[in-house]
């Protein structure tokens, strides 16, 4: 079991960018997403949430939730199925002060009693739209020695040169850049830029203290305001000492359906593949399964591939995901198949994207390209 050695509750919002994977959710959340073969996307923060001493978890869902539900259960392969603390499913109207909310202000005052309630010093605050290995209790650690008001973490890396169309802030679907001064204080904090070349992105991850975040969402809510970035820090950058926490490890930020593609693909490589999970372990839902099976007439090559799978064509530079099964003569090339994917025999397809129970008949031929893999949504045959 886990001790919970870190003085600090977790909050994720999984809904967070919804909108910018609009195919892959229609019927799950973002935090509910398959990724790295076995893997949903929550799996990761939660993880690391556990494996930083974390015990206490509020998820606060939506819409299309049911997915995230069945998949997180009671916590039990997190080690957070616990008589005090563990994992909180908080559903809109769960109870009178619940609602159907749409920024992080309205979320979080949905729960101030729950908030009011717990003992933890610190809250942990993150969105679900990121694969990553994090330390929580060396941010919590920097938090307390740079005696700041709230810390938020962020990558330096390379802005591409144009962002999803999709982006917007009344989405809740807005990406954040910092200018980072002296003591690593962030003095500015710009939405959705349209700069290119190296900037600091916030990864969303932030931490407060418990009674610092209760009154700045209640001083919020007076105002009538909905969003925690724009409306509650970006206002108040030269009155709170907002700290910069720099992530130096590796990230797969999901912004698009291309991204998706792009960074499963990523994980092909085995250094990326290290730099992820190497260290703590990830913790995900249990499926007793046999072992990959390879026939003898199956040719594969850089493939990810999850328990349960039955290969008996040529595969090459795949992510696949439980229970996928590849006929005789099929060609799967640079593609993603989800959960119990069947490509039939002698089919040929190539960047392409299935959803889980997708059915590709015999003899088939589909091909998207690099910039434009080819979605299919769940349980279609073709």
């Amino acid at each position: 079991m886990i001790s919970s050695s870190v003085n600090a509750l977790g909050i994720i919002f999984p809904n967070s960018y919804d909108s910018m994977v609009t195919p892959l959710v229609t019927k799950r959340v973002m935090a509910s997403i398959p990724f790295a073969s076995r893997y949903r996307m929550i799996d990761f923060l939660l993880s690391s949430m556990v494996n930083s001493g974390i015990g206490n978890v509020s998820v606060l869902v939506r819409k299309n939730y049911h997915s995230l539900m069945d998949h997180l259960g009671n916590g039990r392969e997190w080690d957070l199925s616990r008589k005090n603390g563990g994992l909180n499913i908080v559903p809109p109207f769960a109870e009178k002060t619940v609602k159907v909310y749409n920024g992080r202000v309205e979320a979080l005052t949905s729960i101030l009693h729950f908030l009011k309630a717990q003992k933890e010093e610190y809250v942990v605050m993150a969105d679900s739209n990121i694969a990553v290995n994090f330390d929580f209790e060396k941010m919590i650690q920097e938090h307390i020695e740079s005696k700041a008001d709230l810390s938020i973490a962020y990558i330096e890396r390379d802005l591409p040169s144009v962002w999803p169309a999709e982006t917007s802030v009344e989405a809740n679907s807005c990406y954040y850049t910092l200018r980072i001064g002296e003591d690593n204080r962030v003095t500015e904090m710009h939405i959705n830029p349209r700069d290119i070349g190296m900037q600091n992105i916030s990864l969303n991850i932030y931490v407060m203290s418990r009674e610092k975040l209760i009154q700045q969402i209640e001083d919020a809510a007076v105002r009538g305001v909905i969003f925690f970035e724009r409306d509650v820090i970006m206002p108040n950058l030269n009155k709170l000492n907002v700290h910069g926490f720099k992530f130096e490890g590796y990230v797969s930020l999901i912004n698009s359906l291309k991204a998706y593609f792009d960074e499963n693909m990523a994980l092909l490589k085995p250094e990326n593949a290290q730099a992820l999970f190497a260290g703590n372990p990830f913790y995900t839902k249990i499926r007793d399964d046999n072992p990959t099976r390879y026939t003898n007439d199956s040719n594969v090559h850089n493939v990810m591939a999850a328990d349960g799978c039955v290969i008996e064509g040529t595969v090459e530079n795949c992510v696949l995901f439980r229970g996928v099964h590849i006929a005789k003569g099929a060609v799967v090339k640079n593609c993603i198949l989800m959960q119990d994917t069947y490509v039939g025999e002698n089919a040929k397809i190539q960047y392409m994207i299935t959803d889980k129970n997708v059915t590709i008949t015999q003899n088939q031929e589909m091909n998207g390209t690099s910039s434009f893999p080819v979605y299919i949504e769940k349980r279609q045959t073709v």
